[in-house]
């Protein structure tokens, strides 16, 4: 971080525009800012997990992605700029495959519950998927890494996994189609 904020408020931005990393100025509403907070919102919603008593191998791995969070961050502050690799969307399916060989195949849609911390889990991950779909749209216009959008998908993926991994010992919450006919 080559710049360190000793002042929280600049007024730089009353105008409707924000900084960007590479020192240009863009609309607060554009497709680059909506990216950047719906990647901090789920940042943030990750933080909010993370204050669950939560399983040692759940809490490190949700630990290491709010700091990959933060490398895409610096990623789409910083137009052409790429921060997030292929070796963390690999480490993100090694994760992934290690919590799913310990869970029952799914036979139907699971409904977003069950303990708290599950559902605080399917929070992120709803909000992870608006956040895959901002970077899509950002891709419309501009160029985004690949990787980062990839990243992105398999961490939706991975948050719907840790959900059901905490509703081990519970079970999942089933749909049951048509139940309040």
């Amino acid at each position: 971080m080559g710049y360190r904020l000793t002042k929280i408020y600049t007024r730089t931005g009353d105008n409707g525009t924000t900084g960007l990393g590479d020192g240009s100025r863009t609309p607060k509403d554009s497709p680059r800012i909506e990216a950047i907070g719906e990647i901090d919102e789920l940042n943030s919603c990750i933080g909010v997990l993370l204050a669950e008593d939560l399983p040692d191998d759940v809490h490190n791995c949700l630990t290491d992605i709010q700091h990959d969070l933060f490398d895409l961050g610096g990623e789409l502050c910083m137009p052409g700029h790429v921060n997030i690799t292929q070796g963390q969307v690999k480490r993100l399916e090694n994760i992934l495959d290690a919590f799913n060989a310990d869970l029952p195949p799914l036979k139907e849609f699971i409904l977003p519950g069950g303990s708290r911390a599950a559902s605080l889990a399917h929070l992120a991950r709803t909000v992870c998927r608006r956040a895959e779909r901002s970077l899509v749209k950002l891709a419309n216009s501009e160029k985004v890494s690949t990787v980062s959008r990839n990243y992105v998908n398999r961490l939706s993926d991975l948050l719907f996994v840790v959900g059901r991994a905490l509703n081990r010992d519970r079970g999942d919450v089933l749909w049951q189609q048509g139940k309040n006919k």
